[in-house]
């Protein structure tokens, strides 16, 4: 994951400033958003469908695999799959 290393020169202390959403999405880390929203709200009916935000999800995680890309830039989603993204990042 890409995170923001900021130095706090004043205090001499390292910290991490990971609060905002990232400029690209690795494939580990959008499966695993993916499986947070399967845990979160499993898939239904006979079909096993998917709850609206992993399905969102599903479309980018596919290019990727299928066009074998180790990450995605998150401007290149949805607005949907952005959002679904957004609430995974927040929320880990």
């Amino acid at each position: 994951m890409s995170v923001k290393l900021i130095l706090a020169t004043k205090l001499n202390k390292i910290f991490w400033d990971n609060t905002g959403m990232q400029d690209t999405i690795t494939l580990p880390e959008l499966e695993a958003a993916i499986n947070f929203w399967r845990q979160r709200s499993p898939s239904v009916g006979e079909e096993l469908r998917l709850c609206a935000q992993a399905s969102s999800l599903a479309t980018p995680y596919a290019l990727m695999i299928i066009e074998r890309r180790t990450q995605m830039p998150v401007a290149e989603m949805s607005d949907k799959a952005q959002a679904a993204l957004n609430e995974w990042f927040t929320q880990r």
